[in-house]
């Protein structure tokens, strides 16, 4: 058997599933938060985490996921982050939820290798204007939800709503370069008329 990959950084997780998926995978510990609402013990066991040996939040890519590492973050703004597209975190059985301990080894792998960290006080950081974001149709139209969710994916960011995607871009310092750059891989082209929000 080959030796896991050694994770110095202790891994937020939502619950016991998730640690257990991840230590297949990696050899990690892990602090989980027990569902959306965290009580401050384990944030404060989150906080003492991040001092000693640094945090990597990993909760799944849906509403109360994102909840928590909101939640998270304003405890200790500068953990890091990895993430799992909604297609590889979806379970093999229908009626279940999307979460951590669906995916394969080589997407917890992945996620944990290209971890990303905020930036916090960059001063030179451009805010993308809106009107480009409108012009990808990222905050107006009908498939602007599907285009986040991919735009999210593309720059492993995570699933925003169009209210948290500005907030979002500029706290991993995403470029409007990279920014469109995305847009191009996933194939997006600026909808100039927005004919989709007529």
């Amino acid at each position: 058997m080959t030796d896991k990959l050694r994770i110095e950084e202790v891994i937020v997780v939502e619950g016991k599933d998730d640690t257990r998926r991840i230590q297949e995978v990696v050899d990690a510990d892990t602090i989980e938060t027990i569902g959306s609402a965290i009580n401050e013990d384990i944030l404060e066991q989150i906080e003492h985490a991040q001092e000693t040996r640094g945090v990597i939040i990993f909760t799944d890519p849906d509403f109360s996921g994102e909840k928590i590492r909101k939640t998270i973050m304003e405890v200790v703004p500068d953990a890091k982050h990895a993430f799992l597209s909604r297609q590889l975190a979806a379970p093999k059985k229908r009626g279940n939820s999307l979460g951590v301990e669906h995916a394969s080894d080589e997407a917890i792998l992945e996620a944990l290798e290209k971890i990303v960290t905020p930036v916090n006080g960059a001063d030179d950081y451009q805010e993308i204007p809106r009107q480009t974001l409108i012009e990808y149709g990222l905050i107006a139209g009908a498939r602007a939800k599907e285009r986040r969710e991919k735009l999210g994916d593309e720059l492993r960011i995570g699933y925003t709503n169009s209210k948290q995607l500005t907030k979002r871009l500029k706290m991993f310092r995403i470029t409007e370069k990279e920014l469109i750059e995305a847009m191009n891989s996933i194939n997006e082209t600026p909808n100039e008329k927005s004919e989709e929000s007529i």
